[in-house]
């Protein structure tokens, strides 16, 4: 007998050995750590390229350099795409979330290698974008493939990819608490005892993977030194209130400048004005190059100046107003250089820029209070760290990951009483405005949005294709009615029949209660036509368009049994009423198990 594979063997052994549960915390901890070794691929592939800017012959010249660099890496991504990768390769987060949803947990392999090659050349060139989405894409991708090579079931696989999303947040931030709640609070992961345990052993492994690689080295350096005090709540309550129309301004950028460079078919033309325009952004606004963890340290710092950094202008930042100016510039196109390096073909993350605008923002709101002659002062690094959080609780709508993030920052929970106060305003009035977060809203709007909802869900999960039936005999309007008896009726188990012309589309539909009356009336044989007795369908599912939320008002609306189906204009088949239920009820089921 000829020896079988070693995964095969092990796969054996470990059904013999191993239970279900044991085996899946041990994936979730493998997992955890290869989130962990692809983020910190990610964090070091882009410091490595932004040394470039440390020799001497680009350090002189430097903003002439800062127009020219992010063209170039956008150009190294645009030639990676067009002729190796040759596949769209789309925001992370919004990847996972769809592989959710719709394909079962599946992420394709090449997920694992195009962000991680692709991110750090926008990144580290210049563009304006994070990398944790692009951290999210590779774990998520190494985690669903990890679960396929082991046959893990479909709610195993996607739990285990809601474990690498969270490991790539714990080893990006060192912060295993808030990627447990980023994974629970984006990924809409159900708070039950068989995903916790998981989730927080990816979370430690990742944790305990980016300790090894890189230290104690933390990407948000911050030591709270003034603690909350009740007399400023007015002011939390004000930047609550800032950092939401913030937020708002946020979303309506970004889906307005993507939806500008979807206009233009070719990628080179997207390249072409996306590249210039970030150049030029770049060049006036140095603070914008990359991914912006420079302004956020040095804000936290107190040290503005540096923050700021050379500008081509020749302005006296002794000023304060004018350090506020710039401050609410850097607010202001922070959004505006991350949509249009996405736009370009640049490939990165959104969770990053929205901390940078929101330091600046929160340090430019401490600044005009505390200079504004009124014998008003706030703390301006508690205020900075505050701004991160409305800006997180309102464009990405997770206030509780806002929360947890920046407590586990600040090492300790002296500010969580603003922190809640500032996340909880942000939100509300930015979900009022924006229905959706930039990760959430293409796919609510396709109806492929997972939510906590579970009724939403079993709808969303529901697949069409697996509940039309086409065993219906067809007819054409021009038979008579003794030919739809000897050609339909007599050899039919329905008492449906669909009625197509010449070309495959839907004209109309009889039931046998239509005929009843004439059936046996055999001088209607030859007299009356299928054209004469066919009427209109109740409504008409539309295969491509139609989610399954709206195919069970259709039914709810109509009162009617069974509806036609139709996929490009052409008739597919029908969907029974009963047979949507079972499989709804089924689907439920497995809800209920997960």
């Amino acid at each position: 007998m000829p020896k079988q594979p070693l995964l095969k063997r092990f796969l054996i052994w470990k059904y013999k050995h191993i239970s279900e549960r044991n085996f899946v915390y041990a994936l979730s901890i493998l997992v955890g750590f290869l989130a962990g070794v692809g983020t910190v691929t990610l964090k070091n592939l882009t410091h490595y390229i932004k040394l470039l800017f440390e020799i001497s012959f680009f350090k002189n010249n430097q903003n002439s350099w800062y127009f020219v660099f992010p063209i170039i890496g956008l150009l190294l991504v645009y030639i990676i795409k067009q002729t190796w990768l040759k596949k769209h390769i789309g925001h992370g987060i919004s990847t996972t979330l769809y592989a959710i949803s719709k394909l079962n947990g599946i992420i394709p392999r090449y997920n694992i290698y195009a962000a991680l090659i692709t991110a750090p050349l926008t990144a580290g060139f210049g563009g304006s974008v994070g990398l944790q989405g692009p951290a999210v894409s590779v774990g998520s991708a190494l985690g669903s493939n990890a679960a396929r090579l082991f046959h893990m079931n479909k709610n195993t696989r996607m739990l285990l990819v809601g474990c690498a999303a969270a490991g790539a947040m714990a080893s990006m931030f060192k912060a295993p608490i808030a990627a447990i709640i980023f994974a629970i609070e984006i990924f809409s992961l159900d708070i039950a005892f068989t995903s916790l345990i998981p989730l927080l052993l990816a979370s430690v492994s990742a944790v305990v993977t980016s300790y090894m690689f890189l230290g104690t080295d933390v990407l948000l350096r911050f030591e709270l030194i003034d603690k909350f005090q009740v007399k400023d709540i007015l002011f939390y309550v004000l930047l609550g209130l800032v950092t939401a129309f913030a937020s708002v301004y946020f979303s309506k950028v970004f889906f307005a400048i993507t939806n500008f460079f979807k206009q233009f078919k070719s990628r080179a033309k997207r390249l072409l004005i996306g590249g210039i325009a970030i150049g030029t952004m770049l060049y006036f606004i140095p603070p914008l190059y990359g991914e912006g963890y420079g302004i956020m340290n040095n804000l936290l710092k107190g040290d503005h100046l540096a923050a700021i950094g050379l500008t081509p202008f020749d302005l006296d930042l002794s000023n304060i107003w004018i350090v506020i100016a710039l401050l609410l510039g850097i607010s202001v196109f922070k959004a505006i250089a991350m949509t249009t390096t996405f736009g370009a073909g640049g490939v990165g993350g959104v969770f990053i820029p929205t901390l940078v605008m929101g330091s600046a923002l929160g340090n430019a709101f401490a600044k005009i209070v505390n200079n504004l002659g009124l014998d008003f002062h706030v703390s301006e690094s508690n205020f900075t760290l505050i701004g991160m959080t409305g800006l997180m609780a309102g464009v990405l709508h997770a206030p509780l990951t806002a929360i947890f993030l920046i407590a586990e920052i600040t090492g300790g929970y002296e500010l969580f009483v603003p922190l809640m106060i500032v996340s909880a305003i942000s939100f509300a009035i930015t979900k009022y405005y924006v229905s959706h977060s930039i990760y959430t809203l293409k796919l609510a709007e396709r109806g492929e949005l997972l939510t906590h909802d579970k009724d939403q869900n079993v709808l969303m999960v529901l697949d069409i294709k697996k509940v039309i039936e086409t065993n219906f005999i067809t007819l054409k309007p021009e038979m008579t009615l003794g030919e739809m008896l000897h050609e339909g009726v007599a050899k039919s188990t329905r008492n449906l029949f669909p009625v197509v012309d010449n070309d495959g589309a839907l004209v109309g539909i009889i039931l046998l209660d239509d005929v009843r009356n004439i059936m046996f009336n055999q001088s209607h044989y030859d007299t009356t036509f299928v054209e004469d007795l066919m009427h209109n369908p109740p409504d008409i599912i539309d295969h491509d368009n139609d989610s399954m939320k709206v195919v069970m008002s259709k039914f709810q609306d109509s009162n009617a049994w069974n509806l036609p189906v139709i996929k490009d204009e052409k008739y597919v088949g029908f969907v029974s009423k009963s047979k949507l239920l079972t499989a709804y009820r089924r689907q439920l089921i497995n809800f209920t198990k997960r």
